[in-house]
């Protein structure tokens, strides 16, 4: 018995063996950095391919040809609202940053899919999102690994920084702040809309506190023209609560009606159903 266990626990011991794997360094290592500029969020993964002695551009990565712009995986950028290059508007999205190095410029190319793995076998120009040409500028010292950078980060645009060998490029995107900010300024400053108020309302009838609160913002709610009959089936059984059933089957003819004009079986079964309790 033993010796069967034995030769078990050897069987077991070789197979966990024969699955384990060793864990090596990559030689471009992945990496990932997130930025706010202004209110809008940037992030950026790629792959960090090093010199090694070698001689980069003319040579590793040729002058004229499409480069994946890192290593592995297509280097990907992704937009949290719609940003602007060059004077071309690129949609909030992902996009993969494929470039063309040149000894004195780089034409840098922001392309719809994101998938490929390097430059696609079949390049497809309808998938140009946006592509500027950005000037090359020498730098005092060697950068061993390809770095992306966020540079110049100010409220309304930054600078997305590649640097390799002896090599720094630049391209400047702008962010749209100002319309983010003033949008949010008009609307604060407005004062609250009728969601509000339904919510403010609703929460307060939910939760059994000031009742004759909750009902002045279901006045403000309804206010308008055409109030939806979900705000006025909330109106009418706040004012029910508060005793005013007059007054609740009255809103809630007006709920009923419109629930019947909108073919929302639920809501003009509720406003019968309440219209009959409260005209016991």
């Amino acid at each position: 018995m033993l010796k069967k266990l034995s030769l078990l626990l050897l069987f077991v011991g070789l197979i966990s063996t024969s699955y384990a794997q060793i864990k090596t360094p990559q030689p471009s290592p992945a990496a990932k950095m997130e930025q706010v500029v202004g209110l809008t969020d940037v992030s950026v993964e790629y792959s960090r391919p090093a010199m090694r002695g070698r001689t980069i551009f003319g040579d590793l990565v040729p002058y004229g040809e499409v480069w994946r712009t890192g290593a592995n995986a297509n280097t990907k950028i992704t937009f949290g609202d719609n940003v602007t290059i060059d004077g071309q508007e690129l949609k909030k999205g992902t996009y993969a940053i494929f470039t063309i190095p040149n000894e004195t410029s780089w034409d840098v190319i922001f392309y719809s899919d994101s998938n490929n793995w390097g430059a696609p076998q079949k390049w497809d120009e309808s998938k140009v999102a946006a592509k500027t040409t950005a000037k090359v500028e020498e730098m005092p010292m060697s950068i061993e690994s390809f770095t992306l950078t966020f540079d110049d980060v100010k409220t309304g645009s930054a600078v997305l920084g590649m640097l390799w060998e002896n090599v720094y490029v630049g391209v400047t995107f702008e962010v749209p702040t100002d319309k983010i900010t003033s949008k949010s300024i008009e609307t604060v400053m407005a004062g609250p809309s009728g969601n509000d108020y339904f919510q403010a309302a609703s929460y307060y009838h939910t939760e059994g506190k000031d009742l004759k609160q909750a009902l002045a913002w279901m006045k403000k709610a309804t206010a308008g023209d055409n109030p939806p009959f979900w705000y006025l089936r909330r109106m009418s059984l706040i004012q029910a609560d508060l005793g005013d059933k007059a007054g609740a089957i009255a809103t809630a003819k007006k709920s009923l009606e419109s629930a019947m004009k909108a073919n929302n079986a639920d809501y003009v079964k509720m406003n019968k159903e309440s219209i009959a309790k409260w005209q016991k």
